[in-house]
Order: structure tokens, then sequence, then C-alpha cells
């Protein structure tokens, strides 16, 4: 996934389109882009994966695991990873990338996601929720099937970043869709996102039943300076992605363990 808000060469701002977001279409190009790519490989996972922490034992789930990547990271952690995707051919990537270690479950987060109350310690989902205009029903979802004291780390787009993407600039109180092309693999791809100001981001966790643990804007790993010397730089001095630590509060009986 780019970072939207510096617009690749390859990226231009679309009109509206009937088939956006159509993972099914590109999941394969997708996949190998996200693979090593500086924003995903050396940005985005490791963060995701420094704010989960130690995971052995933990019961996670990978909301919008795509074609696997953090699922198996978490996995070889000693988590025991649960995924779920709303696209198919995603999950078909996703079940290649991780055999039978991985229960995979296509399911929309819009809708009742199929696992019983306080089933996981922790949800990731990473770079999920800006597809979704409205985050309500989703994060109660979350909340539900998180057990008490249990964490959600989520990313997105950083909304100053989602702000700055078009021209004339939107109104950065309401909350507005945007979209733009992708070229992957020379075929280009039409996205939607949805951008909100950052109060109505903490919002919706607080409403949902979350307490805000830590809010991050990291660096990219260290290691990508050599790899991508032309992009680390800009990636280092300008934000890309907010990423979220959100805790269900353990219940007055019970334990955070």
């Amino acid at each position: 996934m780019e970072c939207v808000g510096d617009v690749p060469e390859n990226s231009v701002p679309s009109p509206g389109r009937d088939q956006v977001n159509d993972y099914d279409g590109f999941a394969e190009a997708y996949s190998a882009e996200n693979e090593n790519s500086l924003v995903n490989a050396y940005y985005e996972r490791p963060a995701m994966l420094a704010l989960a922490g130690d995971v052995a034992g933990r019961r996670i789930l990978d909301a919008g695991c795509g074609s696997g990547p953090l699922s198996a990271a978490l996995r070889d952690r000693g988590a025991v990873v649960t995924g779920m995707d709303v696209s198919a051919g995603m999950l078909a990537l996703a079940r290649r990338r991780l055999g039978d270690d991985v229960a995979l479950h296509l399911a929309d987060l819009s809708d009742r996601l199929p696992f019983a109350d306080g089933a996981f310690d922790g949800v990731v989902a990473s770079l999920v929720l800006h597809y979704l205009e409205d985050w309500g029903p989703a994060l109660a979802e979350l909340r539900r099937v998180l057990r008490p004291g249990g964490r959600l780390i989520a990313s997105v787009e950083h909304p100053f970043v989602a702000y700055t993407f078009t021209d004339p600039r939107p109104d950065y109180f309401a909350t507005t869709s945007y979209t733009f092309d992708w070229t992957l693999n020379g075929r280009t791809a039409p996205m939607r996102f949805w951008r909100k100001p950052l109060h109505a981001m903490t919002d919706a966790f607080t409403t949902a039943g979350f307490r805000l643990a830590a809010l991050s804007e990291p660096q990219p790993d260290p290691a990508a300076r050599e790899l991508f010397p032309d992009d680390f730089h800009d990636l280092a001095t300008r934000t890309c992605f907010l990423f979220f630590v959100l805790e269900v509060p353990p219940s007055a009986t019970g334990s955070d363990d």
C-alpha cells in the first residue's frame, strides 16, 4: 500500500468509479508489491509488530489480513493467529503462504464477525479502517470479539496526509472520500479511501468501548536506508500513517493477564 499523501509517479487522482478497491482483481500484483516495498516491509509492518510486542501464546485476529505477511510474522513470533479478509483472492494467497497454520475466514468488517465474544487476546487491523466510511459497526465487532484487557492495534492513513491529498483541500472536519489510481504491474486499479479528522477517529474508538493506550508516528526501519537511498529520507521526515494502540478495559472482577 502506498502512502497516498506522497503520491507516487504512477498514482494520480481519478474520478469515482463503481469498481473500486477490487483486491480480487489485482491480488497477485498487490501482494508482490507489498512484500518488499519500503512503506510496507520496512515501515508499516515493523511498526505494527513493535506495537504488538510479545505475542507468544496469544490469540490474535488479523482483521484485513490480505495475503498474510503480518499473519506470518505474528505466527513466527508464537501467536495463535486467525486471519480474515473480504477478498477471496487475497485469502487464496494467504493460504498458499500460511498453509494450515492459520485459520482464514472470508468476512467483511462491516458485518457481524464469525467469532465468539471474547475469542481473541488481540486484534491487528493493518491499513484497513480507512476503507470504511463509518467505523462504528466494525469497531463494535472488534470490541466484542476481544476479551477484557485485550488490545486492538490499528494503522490508518494519517489524517494530515489525507487532508492534503487533493486540491482544493477538503473540509478537514468532514468525513469525505477520495479516489486515486494505483498502477500495479502495468495495470491501473482505482481505489477509494475515507478520511476523517483525528478527533473523529479517537471518538469512534472511545464510543466503541476502547481506551486509547498509545498513539504512534514511527520511523522506518534503519535497514531501509541502504536499500532505498532515494526514498528513505522522505519517509523518515514526512508523516505517512498513524498507529493506535487501544485497550479493552479489564472487567471489574477479571485481570489483564
